[in-house]
Formats: structure tokens, C-alpha cells, sequence
């Protein structure tokens, strides 16, 4: 079960990593001056918005059953921002400009949901709810076969590495009950994993682990997965 949720947490980091964010400009954009609408703009466009915002969303919202103020949860989220270097200004920019939004939406939205809404998140980006919820199995196989595609892909830029592995700390984060646990998981297997990824992914049958796709389905697919993402990578 544990090198199953790394493998799922794998993927999904490889999939959202440098993934690109069509966004549009919320109603409330036109009350900003002119330099701050700039600055928002160009912060929405980072790659790492829509993972950024679920976290911070639901983090927020677990203050919020604690009963924090509104001015504690920000102060709060601030300081997560310091966390993380290079993203610091532009995720400050990002909690003060769609905080007071959340906290209007709080009562009758999800976290992923809300980042959706404020156009941070495409709708197929949240790929765990999308696979888990997926009510024929063989659309589940589907999803997991494309995000395997996508996977090698990203493995190919070796930059692409550092970033899934904070994702996956991230991710991690999440897991109240085994941060620890998960946390050593991927500090364990994660670097093991990334070393030979493109390999292992294409050599092994991972929706199948994942019980994502059953064992004939998956069989064929795997052999059209690598012709697919030759091809790909070729283009």
C-alpha cells in the first residue's frame, strides 16, 4: 500500500509539474489599479499555482475548524510562503489578492473546487479526484495510462526532478496522520525511483500496481503507452 501511494503521488507530481495554466481574469480583476492588476497576472501565470492553491486552500480551511481568525490564517499562510525561496513574493501576492475571495466561498466550497473557480486550476487538473471518483473502470485505466504518458515526459528535463520530489513532500503534507511516514517514503524511494523513472515507468505495468487498469486491459496499453510517448518526445 505505501509504494502504491508513492507511485500515485509520482505521477500526479509529474503531471502537474510545469504544467501550464490557461487562466482568465476574474470579475473582481477590473478593481485593482493598473500596476497591481499587472502583478497578478503575471504571478497567476506560474506553473505551480494550481498545487500551490489547493495546499493553501485546505490549509486554510483546517485553521478555519480551529476556530483561527481570518488575519491568523493569513499571517499563517504567509509564513508558509517564506517556506518555499523562490516562489515566496509571488505566493504572498497570491494569498492577499484570492484570501478575501476564499473566505467568502468558504461555506459552500472544497479546495479544489475554489482554485477551479478563480480559473488557478483547469478542470482536469485535479487528477487524484478525477481517478478516484471515476465511475467505469475503464476510464480510470485511461486517466492512469495518460498520466504515465505525461510522466515520461516530464522525466526527460532533468529539472523536472527537484521539483517533483517537493511536490511530493508537499503532498505529503497533507496526509495528517502519516506525514512522517510518507515523508520517509519519498526521502527513501523517491531519488531511487527517479534515477532509473523513464525506465521503470516503461518497463513497468504502474496502473496495473495501481489497480488502476486490470491485468488484460492493461497489457495491451502498455505496449501503444510507449509507442505514444516515443512519438512524443520525438515531435
Amino acid at each position: 500500500m505505501d509504494t502504491r501511494v508513492l507511485l500515485f503521488l509520482l505521477l500526479a507530481s509529474c503531471y502537474w509539474c510545469c504544467n501550464a495554466r490557461d487562466l482568465t481574469v476574474l470579475q473582481s480583476y477590473d478593481k485593482l489599479s493598473e500596476g497591481e492588476a499587472q502583478h497578478v497576472e503575471e504571478v497567476r501565470k506560474n506553473d505551480q499555482l494550481c498545487t500551490a492553491c489547493e495546499e493553501y486552500a485546505a490549509e486554510a480551511l483546517t485553521y478555519l475548524s480551529e476556530n483561527k481568525t481570518q488575519t491568523e490564517i493569513i499571517s499563517i499562510l504567509h509564513k508558509s510562503c517564506s517556506k518555499i525561496p523562490s516562489f515566496k513574493q509571488q505566493c504572498i501576492v497570491l494569498v492577499d489578492y484570492y484570501a478575501p475571495l476564499f473566505f467568502l466561498e468558504v461555506s459552500s466550497i472544497q479546495a479544489e473546487d475554489f482554485c477551479r473557480k478563480v480559473d488557478l486550476c483547469k478542470k482536469d487538473v485535479s487528477i487524484y479526484k478525477t481517478w478516484i471518483v471515476a465511475p467505469n473502470p475503464k476510464n480510470k485505466c485511461e486517466i492512469c495510462q495518460n498520466v504515465v504518458t505525461e510522466a515520461l515526459l516530464k522525466l526527460k528535463d532533468p529539472d523536472t526532478e527537484l521539483e517533483i520530489v517537493e511536490l511530493l513532500l508537499k503532498a505529503c503534507n497533507s496526509i495528517e496522520k502519516t506525514v512522517k511516514k510518507c515523508k520517509r517514503l519519498v526521502f527513501e524511494y523517491a531519488p531511487i525511483i527517479l534515477v532509473n523513472a523513464e525506465q521503470f515507468l516503461e518497463t513497468n505495468d504502474v496502473c496495473t500496481i495501481l489497480h488502476a487498469c486490470d491485468t488484460t486491459t492493461a497489457g495491451a496499453e502498455q505496449v501503444s503507452l510507449g509507442t505514444e510517448t516515443s512519438m512524443r518526445a520525438a515531435s
